[in-house]
């Protein structure tokens, strides 16, 4: 276990972006800005229906169109194997491989062009016939092929059965959630370009690395001939941890024309092609003693998947550890429908699976007479209770403390309906959350030239939480340089190896990574440093030795030593460099459960009670990620995942038509997120201290603003009116 450092200078602070002037100035290069010589353009064609198989396709009419150069259909489609599987699962089928249709929008040709107008004019004039199937939309629907646990995820412990028929309070409810697309405002975008046996790709991507050795694999090269770029990107949300089949299209498209090939999504392609969190149907049982102490909690889902899909939506392993119970079982089962590939999306799994759970236990909680604040500390996890070992950190107590003070829970009336200001009732809602720990390898590289400054890389990707500013931060504090003498640059996949940006895994993983990089690169000047005629440090040990202000010099007299440029130049080089690795702890070695990210979450919901109109007057979260490298960046994760927990609650659905499966609701006009009229007063607070497992102390923030959110609403629409919502979006006809 390493021991806990004061956060240094240049850490913590709210540093803005360091490439925040870029994209405001219309500077920084998103995939939809590259362009190329001889550039052409890509248009897809989709499937009408949901389910059956293509009888007939015509393209001889799209083909002579003003412009075309290529017209590509299942029937004159390389034959590509499907993609490897990835850490967060296996990749999508590839496209166009045969006559088959599984979903409505499933991509059956794509039109190439010199111009975007010509290739989609010609898209228009392909020709599609089918012979319809039956398709399988409901999740209630037997005729779905159903799933048991196909990931091996589900966990049992203890007796649930039999703590169930002795516990003294029981409860069983279902809850459901429907399905939410990303919508990045960035539409996602690939450009491919060869050169000879080399592709080039600017994607979309929230991982550079994944699509380096997808695309190489389904095209049989090695991975050096492929190179991604990624250096910024329009939003993702989880939407850019796969590689989806537009982007296989592209670098076909590109090798069959010989040109460079833009394939951009329109938005309604957004909704089928990209993923989106699935819809849910779950149930929890809880068992207690009447003191309010757990004795059995179950909790079993399942989840809309497509056909031929593979994606693993860990619904509840959120119940697996959330609270000190002796009796657990949890499991997530699958049914297989005639819906476009689902995908993560903020929280995957923990956003659904918070709701049940915390909205069960708010239940239990008014069935007890007890404080649902009261209930959850009754109810703490002193240790990871799935493991049994201690949690290297955990302070949901000081998150639960905080916000009671800061947010006035105190002031609660506990009776249901009992707060009212003229027509509004009032309702206050809490919820706990936490987000399962993740880290993975990473690698990074340091270098410092004879100008004395750094430049820091990894193939991670930037999806705008941040990342690259807050590694410029801890680079900078780690070498003793200036932030404007430190350049840090990613999304690109030729720099040493990096897991995805997604799971609030990336700033922990990339940030060990970059950690022992520096500190290497810096152990390589000191060496240097104390070495060779002329060294005013010469006989001094490393030791004795610190940086700071880009210098080397003794502790005990700062005005004793040289700048990394001099040293360099005393050596005759050019610049030095180092590599880092950063690899996760072994709770086997350390004794310790890795610790999640854990927060506390309080609402107050005001109600017309005549109307039924809900307003989400204040949300609070109180947040333990360990340490915060930038509070700034990290408000704002919370805050935006908050105002996505809000569109989770009383807005988003993505709605499919029940006869034909077709997404009924796939534009902005029709698809409704929460606007500034619907966000009330959004508060954050952080609490906790690094955590000992890594040497900067992160445990991730990301994901911690979604999960809870509704959870709380709905929680609170209870204390205000009695009625209990267990499903999402709330409508406001069940509001009055």
């Amino acid at each position: 276990m390493t021991e806990t450092k004061p956060a240094p200078t240049l850490l913590g602070a709210g540093v803005d972006r360091v490439d925040g002037l870029s994209k405001v100035r219309g500077e920084a290069p998103f995939p939809s800005d590259v362009t190329y010589p001889r550039l052409a353009h890509a248009a897809l064609v989709r499937s009408t229906i949901a389910a059956g198989r293509i009888s007939r396709i015509t393209t001889r009419a799209a083909e002579e169109a003003p412009g075309v150069l290529a017209v590509i259909t299942h029937q004159n489609m390389p034959r590509l194997e499907r993609g490897p599987a990835t850490l967060i699962g296996p990749s999508p089928v590839s496209p166009l491989q045969d006559d088959q249709v599984f979903h409505h929008g499933q991509y059956v040709a794509v039109v190439v062009a010199e111009s975007l107008q010509q290739a989609s004019a010609a898209a228009e004039l392909v020709d599609v016939e089918y012979e319809v199937a039956a398709g399988v939309f409901d999740l209630d629907d037997p005729r779905g092929e159903l799933r048991v646990d196909p990931w091996g995820s589900g966990a049992r412990r203890g007796d649930v059965e039999g703590a169930l028929a002795s516990a003294e309070v029981t409860f069983e409810a279902s809850y459901s959630t429907a399905a939410n697309t990303n919508n990045p405002i960035g539409l996602f975008t690939t450009v491919a370009a060869w050169e000879g046996d080399t592709l080039t790709l600017h994607d979309s991507t929230q991982w550079t690395a994944n699509v380096r050795t997808t695309i190489a694999a389904l095209f049989g090269l090695p991975e050096e001939s492929v190179r991604v770029h990624a250096p910024f990107l329009g939003g993702g949300f989880g939407a850019g941890l796969r590689v989806w089949p537009h982007a296989v299209i592209a670098a076909v498209a590109a090798q069959v024309t010989g040109r460079p090939v833009k394939l951009e999504l329109t938005r309604p392609q957004m909704f089928t092609g990209i993923g989106y969190r699935p819809a849910t149907e779950q149930t929890v049982r809880l068992g207690a003693l009447r003191t309010g102490q757990l004795v059995a909690l179950q909790h079993h889902a399942t989840i809309a998947i497509g056909i031929v899909d593979e994606n693993p939506e860990p619904v509840t392993l959120i119940s697996q550890s959330a609270y000190a119970c002796p009796n657990v079982d949890v499991r997530d089962d699958e049914r297989r429908l005639n819906i476009p590939p689902p995908g993560p999306l903020r929280a995957p799994g923990a956003a659904q699976g918070t709701f049940a759970l915390e909205s069960a236990l708010d239940e239990l909680s008014y069935k007890l007479g007890m404080d649902p604040l009261e209930l959850r500390l009754r109810n703490y996890a002193e240790v990871d209770a799935h493991s049994g070992l201690p949690w290297s950190s955990n302070a949901l107590r000081d998150c639960y403390a905080v916000g009671a003070e800061r947010f006035g829970w105190a002031q609660r009336n506990p009776e249901v309906g009992s707060m009212r200001e003229d027509s509004w009732q009032i309702g206050y809602g809490v919820a706990s959350l936490s987000y399962h720990w993740w880290q993975v390898r990473c690698e990074a590289r340091a270098t410092i030239g004879r100008d004395g400054t750094a430049f820091v890389r990894s193939a991670a990707n930037d999806i705008g939480t941040g990342t690259r500013t807050v590694m410029t931060q801890l680079s900078a504090e780690l070498l003793g340089l200036g932030l404007s003498d430190v350049r840090f640059d990613l999304g690109d996949s030729t720099m040493p190896w990096s897991p995805a940006a997604g799971g609030s895994g990336l700033t922990t993983s990339l940030g060990v990574a970059v950690d022992d990089a520096c500190r290497s690169l810096r152990g390589k000047f000191l060496e240097l440093a104390v070495q060779g005629p002329g060294s005013p440090l010469a006989g001094c040990s490393s030791d004795d030795v610190v940086v700071s202000g880009g210098r080397l010099h003794r502790k005990d007299d700062p005005g004793v030593g040289e700048s990394y440029a001099e040293v360099l130049a005393r050596h005759g080089l050019d610049e030095l460099s180092a590599d880092g690795l950063g690899a996760p702890p072994d709770p086997a070695q350390t004794g310790l459960a890795l610790s999640p990210p854990f927060a506390a979450k309080f609402a107050e919901v005001r109600i017309d009670a005549d109307l039924g109109i809900l307003r989400v007057a204040r949300l609070l979260t109180v947040v333990d990620a360990g340490r915060i490298l930038n509070e700034k960046l990290a408000r704002s994760q919370i805050v935006g995942g908050t105002i996505g927990g809000i569109g989770q609650a009383l807005f988003e659905e993505t709605s499919f038509d029940p006869g034909t499966g077709r997404i009924a609701n796939a534009t902005f006009g029709d698809y409704l997120i929460p606007v500034s009229a619907d966000v009330g007063d959004v508060d954050v607070a952080f609490v906790g201290q690094p955590d000992p497992l890594t040497p900067v102390g992160t445990k991730g923030v990301g994901e911690l603003g979604l999960p809870g959110t509704a959870a709380a609403i709905a929680n609170a629409v209870y204390h205000a009116t009695g009625r209990r919502l267990r499903s999402l979006p709330i409508a406001i006809e069940q509001l009055y």
